[in-house]
């Protein structure tokens, strides 16, 4: 799961401890945040950021839900095409787990050869993304 460190960092989740995953605005990261489980893991990366990497592990708190903002006309992520009864975007809450001492850049994640097909690399755009058991492991290795 993806956010730009200026805009809501681990540091955030860490201090709120749960926040509401909201905002996305693509079908397919839409989608699976819809097929998260209550108690699933995720890393937290930071995107657009100096070096963009991934910052710490996540879980989800709350299975996917109608985003709010989508029927907000003053915030940034309205979508006027979303009904109070026909919701379009959905988002998940997470629960801070645990910073890694430290940010495992995007560089170094390219380099490692048990990720050459981590989605990370194919869809970079993606805000919400999966990754492979395999992948799970040899960053959380690496993270250690």
């Amino acid at each position: 799961m993806k956010s730009e460190p200026s805009a809501y960092s681990i540091a955030d989740l860490a201090r709120d401890k749960v926040t509401g995953w909201s905002g996305v605005r693509n079908y397919q990261a839409r989608n699976y945040m819809k097929e998260m489980k209550r108690g699933d893991l995720a890393y937290f990366y930071h995107s657009n950021a100096e070096p963009s990497g991934i910052a710490g592990v996540v879980e989800v708190a709350r299975e996917a839900y109608p985003d709010a903002t989508q029927f907000d006309r003053k915030d940034v992520h309205f979508d006027p095409k979303a009904k109070m009864d026909a919701p379009i975007w959905f988002h998940v809450d997470v629960r801070f787990g645990r910073r890694f001492k430290r940010l495992i850049p995007l560089d170094e994640l390219r380099g490692m050869p048990e990720l050459e097909n981590m989605a990370l690399f194919k869809r970079s755009r993606l805000s919400v993304q999966p990754v492979a058991p395999a992948e799970w492991a040899a960053i959380l290795k690496r993270a250690r």
